[in-house]
């Protein structure tokens, strides 16, 4: 068995500074020169980096044999905001960038960035969210119509708020709030699907330092759009017999899986991923004392689900870390981030 060691401190502290960085779907500029530099420190021989039309990041690597061609993807993008309208009272009314639980974003703090780069910071509220004033506020749906930002600027009509360079179609970016404790957990905004893009680093490293190559040609798409659904659909640089999507594995009740193993998902609201990639995960996990998780996601699909609509003919299949509270203040453990990047890599050597 080739000897391979996970560099975990090294791929949180990657996760963590990812984390930091804004990226809602449609601004991935910072997030995706982030990793391209982080990538390129690595110096892995044989990898090269470029950089799609739509603006994700694809690393390819020259395995010992080019005979069955591998895609792995994980995505940058994450859920965010628009400035949906400027209110008569100077305060923003939002639209959703991806599936926003909206009352997780009551309090939350938030920036507003303009179009020539302007940062404005600002807090997402329900209207007149005062309990003093508004006894409704207790029972008051949290929605996009009710919800609003307070900017910490002096502003109190649309003029004013418009004369800082505020406009309609500007990005907000909501705090990450990350924390990493001292048992392990790891918690914060947008591990979906950051702690996968971790986990292809995190890979990349242990197979470097250990001197390895990929059994396979191999394109990895550090995709910009899977928030609205079609990150993967494109940019890759050859056919592919198989590909592996890297995302989130979704806990809650009914589901299988945890935040101690890697999930292996055997369908999700696209259907069934590939039963001889699934069978394949499950070998290599097995064979490798790995910890995972079969599990179905029914209010979900991932990019590999956009690149078979998109008319893909590779197997696919998905595996990531058991991320709870998806899409809210979520939280995983160091464990399930390790257990992710471990199967990814023996897949990668898989001959």
């Amino acid at each position: 068995m080739t000897d391979l060691h996970i560099n975990l401190q090294a791929t949180v502290d990657f996760l963590v500074e990812l984390l930091k960085v804004p990226s809602p779907t449609g601004y991935h500029i910072e997030a995706i020169e982030y990793v391209r530099k982080a990538f390129e420190a690595l110096a892995v021989p044989g990898l090269t980096l470029t950089t799609t039309t739509k603006g994700a990041l694809l690393a390819t690597w020259k395995g010992q044999s080019d005979s069955a061609r591998r895609g792995v993807t994980a995505h940058v993008d994450t859920l965010g905001l628009m400035v949906r309208e400027i209110k008569a009272n100077g305060r923003l009314r939002t639209n959703p960038l991806g599936g926003i639980v909206w009352a997780t974003l009551e309090m939350e703090g938030v920036t507003v960035r303009t179009a020539d780069d302007k940062r404005y910071r600002g807090t997402m509220l329900s209207a007149n969210p005062s309990s003093h004033v508004n006894r409704n506020i207790f029972t008051a749906e949290r929605t996009a119509e009710n919800m609003e930002i307070r900017l910490d600027v002096k502003t109190k009509s649309a003029d004013e708020t418009r004369a800082l360079g505020i406009e309609v179609g500007d990005f907000i970016f909501v705090d990450p709030r990350v924390e990493v404790g001292e048992n392990g957990f790891i918690r914060g905004r947008f591990l979906d699907d950051k702690a996968g893009v971790a986990a292809i680093y995190g890979a990349l490293l242990a197979m470097k330092e250990a001197g390895l190559q990929p059994a396979q040609d191999t394109a990895f798409l550090v995709a910009n759009y899977e928030e609205v659904g079609h990150g993967g659909s494109s940019g890759w640089p050859f056919e592919m017999a198989e590909l592996l999507s890297i995302d989130m594995g979704a806990i809650g009740e009914s589901q299988n899986s945890d935040e101690f193993s890697v999930s292996i998902c055997v369908k999700d609201g696209g259907g069934p991923y590939h039963f001889d990639m699934t069978n394949k995960l499950r070998r290599l996990s097995q064979t490798h004392n790995i910890p995972y998780k079969t599990d179905i996601y029914i209010f979900y699909s991932s990019d590999g689900t956009a690149y078979w609509r998109a008319g893909g003919d590779a197997k696919v299949g998905l595996i990531g870390p058991g991320v709870d509270a998806s899409h809210s203040y979520e939280r995983t453990h160091e464990e399930s981030v390790l257990h992710t990047t471990h199967l990814l890599a023996r897949y990668l050597l898989e001959a």
